[in-house]
């Protein structure tokens, strides 16, 4: 007779823990490697819309798209659209894909949060958007747009004397043309003040907390008018090139006196500038 090995209980126990010592540890980091791959296509996503408004600038004399009037005619999604081919793909950040905004009354349904896309908006609602809907994750920094002259302003009157127009400006490295937000479009002032806490951007009209968002680990994703793109920290916003008189020593940058707990609690672990 032949006596037949085999794993004792207390053995297989111990491959149990072991096995499930190793995927607790292996876990976090290959969530932490799964958000950095979406933080990469997101930025992939971004230099494929410098290349789509380099091709819009280069057919419209230089100038970027009106951004207002008739509708939403005039605003990128639509204007753009010829040129991205109405790919929905790609006007999402790869970790913001879902919409959840109630468009009908200007509020987001229930769960919207820094990971949510704008819209579905539709040509039922407005002239201008995609009869099969509209929606994103990205906001254009409106800033850059080329309003008529007949418009003095904008929106929340903002005024139209202080926008770019043309990517062909001093310093355009450090003028945001497109970035990670919560809404299609953003005008912001160095008066802004951060958000008390994450998305707020529908709860104020200053439209920093539009993309003051942790949607990058403490970074948005952001494409410039030198058709460059990368991270950008979320207290660096404020030290940026918005538009033509923004002053780059505002009260929330480094240069206007802020200190580290002047900022909202959520924010002060992220990186100064």
């Amino acid at each position: 007779m032949h006596k037949h090995k085999g794993f004792t209980l207390i053995e297989l126990l111990v491959v149990i823990a072991i096995i499930a010592l190793l995927m607790s540890i292996l876990m976090p980091a290959l969530s932490s490697v799964k958000q950095r791959a979406k933080a990469v296509a997101c930025q992939a996503h971004l230099k494929q819309w410098t290349l789509y408004f380099s091709m819009y600038t280069k057919d419209y004399e230089g100038k970027f798209q009106a951004g207002t009037g008739d509708g939403h005619r005039n605003h990128w999604f639509n204007a753009l659209r010829s040129y991205y081919g109405n790919n929905k793909k790609v006007m999402c950040c790869p970790t913001a894909m879902k919409p959840l905004d109630a468009d009908s009354d200007n509020v987001p349904d229930a769960g919207f949060n820094t990971f949510s896309a704008w819209g579905v908006y539709d040509a039922a609602d407005d002239a201008g958007y995609d009869p099969a809907g509209d929606w994103g994750s990205y906001g254009i920094n409106g800033w850059v747009e080329n309003p008529p002259a007949s418009a003095k302003t904008v929106f929340e009157n903002f005024p139209t004397s202080n926008n770019w127009r043309s990517p062909d400006v001093s310093m355009a490295g450090y003028v945001p043309l497109m970035m990670d937000a919560l809404r299609f479009n953003v005008f912001p002032l160095e008066g802004d003040s951060p958000p008390e806490t994450e998305d707020m951007a529908w709860e104020s009209e200053e439209h920093m907390k539009r993309i003051c968002i942790d949607r990058h680990d403490g970074f948005i994703n952001m494409a410039f008018l030198d058709w460059s793109v990368k991270k950008v920290g979320l207290k660096e916003l404020w030290t940026l090139r918005w538009h033509k008189t923004y002053r780059l020593d505002g009260p929330y940058t480094s240069a206007g006196g802020i200190m580290p707990e002047d900022w909202p609690v959520w924010m002060r672990g992220f990186n100064d500038y």
